[in-house]
């Protein structure tokens, strides 16, 4: 019997139409341009404006671009998962509206959230759903309205994220391409040093922690940045050495967009070369869930069927990991 693999067979994008330049950043913290792109390789992110308007209108707008795209019927989806970490509001599920708003009706629905790690913990999570042979379509939707969690009179985090949304359609596949091995790990020392502090259970909302500026994202650079060198490339090189791989066998890299230096430490350590690593921190910053899809949905016509592929993420908890998948379709 052959053995079902599970294949990305379409993605889409949604980013926002305001853009945010490092211009810009300089007129609102002390920082500059220069100071901005040496450090993270950032020139400008994408903001959602709007009244009313949250992370769920950029999943739908990004689940709606890969459905028109490939001519996909919504009612065809069994499931639909946004991995995100700024849901719309507690308690009701991003996906179940999102779903609803796309007109998948008999699809089942829930977020995961695994901070920045969250689309590459949500890739091995609908793979898992398609190599049981319980459903055919998974529809894996990456986003982030970083912007709503941000406070913009902090240079060490305001200078990093922006919104987006990005989105890939999981489907059976029996010729061996797809999700061909993952490794995913977590260690909550993290939860120290990137963090929200309030609105959660052990510092619900009050008119002091508003005050106090706590339901904003807290950072300390220097750790989550030496945490996350090593353990993308630690990560991406044990995806190359237990798949009997090396370099000359893997087409792309698709890093997590947190900062440029991190990502070229980690084609380093497996050494690939700058035009075998996808890139788009210079547009988007650090769009947290968004940023897998995203690489995905613009380096979608430089993919061929067959191209080996080294995800790696990482992210707050801290949470990471490296996915290898084989691409399965010319587009």
């Amino acid at each position: 019997m052959t053995k079902i693999t599970a294949a990305i067979t379409a993605v889409g994008k949604y980013i926002p139409e305001h853009t945010l330049t490092n211009k810009e950043l300089e007129t609102m913290v002390d920082t500059n341009d220069e100071w901005i792109t040496s450090r993270t390789g950032i020139k400008e992110r994408r903001i959602l404006k709007g009244e009313g308007l949250g992370t769920s209108f950029m999943a739908i707008k990004a689940a709606e671009d890969l459905l028109q795209k490939s001519n996909t019927n919504p009612e065809d989806i069994d499931m639909v998962i946004v991995a995100t970490a700024t849901p719309d509001m507690p308690v009701a599920s991003t996906a179940a509206y999102t779903a609803s708003k796309i007109g998948a009706v008999n699809a089942f629905s829930y977020d995961l959230q695994a901070a920045c790690s969250s689309f590459l913990y949500g890739m091995s999570t609908a793979s898992s759903y398609i190599e049981s042979g319980r459903y055919k379509k998974v529809l894996l939707i990456g986003a982030d309205k970083m912007s709503s969690i941000i406070d913009y009179s902090d240079r060490a985090t305001c200078i990093i994220f922006g919104d987006g949304a990005g989105a890939v359609l999981f489907e059976p596949n029996n010729d061996g391409l797809g999700l061909q091995d993952e490794y995913l790990r977590s260690d909550g020392i993290g939860r120290d040093f990137l963090k929200i502090d309030a609105g959660g259970s052990i510092l619900p909302a009050s008119e002091e922690t508003v005050k106090n500026k706590q339901h904003f994202v807290h950072q300390e650079g220097k750790t989550v940045f030496k945490f996350a060198v090593s353990n993308m490339a630690d990560v991406s090189e044990k995806m190359l050495t237990r798949n009997n791989l090396t370099k000359d066998d893997i087409q792309w890299l698709v890093p997590h967009q947190a900062n440029k230096r991190i990502i070229e430490a980690t084609a380093n350590r497996v050494g690939l070369e700058d035009d075998k690593v996808m890139m788009n921190i210079h547009k988007y910053g650090n769009t947290t869930s968004a940023t897998l899809p995203l690489l995905l949905a613009d380096y979608e016509k430089e993919l061929k069927k067959g191209d080996n592929l080294i995800f790696a993420a990482f992210g707050g908890g801290f949470t990471w990991g490296a996915i290898y998948l084989k691409w399965a379709y010319n587009s």
